[in-house]
């Protein structure tokens, strides 16, 4: 059901009518595409690895300040409403399990957490959890940014490496 998804999702940003590095950087903002899925959609565009790498993790990290600003207010918000209180609870709570851990190792933690390239720990998933943890942002946002950069190149690399080695594009 998951891949399904991420391929109906695939398909709406590769037949969207806006210029191709446009179309790289929207998709990796989606949560559960982000960077790495958005180089794994564009793959075959005929654009350069090295530079479908930067515009994914360019456009995955876009919504990070927003994120790390904002979900506390907004979580605070939903809380107050009748109709997404238990919806707010449950994704508060979700995040806090995630964050257990992490809050012993603050910066390096979120960093290792955001690199490790499974589903449900990207950037924004890490932004949320040092919203919740109260992180600076001058320690959040380059530990999800460098955490982006490693988790996306650990699943998108090998491609990247063959591509330079036989100057495939």
């Amino acid at each position: 059901m998951i891949d399904a998804m991420i391929n109906a999702i695939g398909d709406f940003f590769i037949n969207l009518p806006f210029p191709l590095p446009l179309k790289v950087m929207l998709s990796a903002m989606i949560p559960m595409v982000e960077a790495r899925y958005s180089i794994l959609f564009f793959m075959n565009s005929g654009m350069n690895y090295w530079a479908l790498f930067g515009l994914s993790v360019l456009g995955n990290m876009i919504p990070v300040p927003f994120i790390i600003y904002l979900f506390r207010p907004l979580l605070g918000f939903l809380r107050r409403t009748k109709a997404f209180s238990k919806i707010a609870t449950k994704l508060e709570e979700r995040t806090h399990k995630k964050t257990a851990q992490l809050q012993k190792y603050s910066a390096l933690g979120l960093f290792l957490f955001v690199a490790i390239p499974v589903p449900g720990t990207g950037a924004i998933t890490g932004s949320m959890m040092a919203a919740l943890l109260g992180m600076r942002e001058k320690y959040a946002l380059p530990a999800i940014f460098l955490g982006t950069i490693v988790a996306t190149f650990l699943t998108t690399g090998a491609w990247g490496m063959l591509q330079a080695l036989f100057g495939w594009t």
